[in-house]
């Protein structure tokens, strides 16, 4: 997950409407946690249950300062399900989670205020 920590930066370049529906960002439950001690920055490895027709999906998460794995099971958090995998070290990140940066440059994930089914689509 890489986060721009700078509440500053202008807004990215406009993009048409169709280019954001490309980007499919679902939502999900921890349905497994663990530490991740082969990162370089305090992460966690994440099984998300994204519902039937994207199923659970893997991703390493660099949450630990804010985190621990047990604070994560069972909670919703928001991720884009449609990014190609990607090698993180030993492990293959199959979902990119969503996070904000805190004034510190903790990471803080994304997820909705109240229980909506897996695999929700964001409208």
């Amino acid at each position: 997950m890489h986060v721009d920590q700078n509440a500053q930066t202008p807004p990215a370049d406009e993009i048409a409407f169709d280019d954001f529906l490309k980007v499919d960002i679902r939502i999900g439950t921890v349905v497994k946690a663990e530490p991740f001690p082969k990162a370089r920055k305090p992460s966690l490895i994440l099984h998300i249950d994204f519902g039937p027709a994207v199923g659970v999906r893997k991703t390493s998460a660099q949450i630990a300062t804010l985190y621990t794995p047990e604070d994560l099971i069972g909670r919703q958090l928001a991720g884009v399900v449609n990014f190609p995998p990607r090698q993180i070290g030993p492990m293959k990140s199959e979902v990119l989670t969503l996070g904000f940066a805190d004034a510190e440059g903790r990471i803080t994930l994304f997820s909705p205020d109240h229980k909506v089914p897996d695999g929700a689509r964001l409208l």
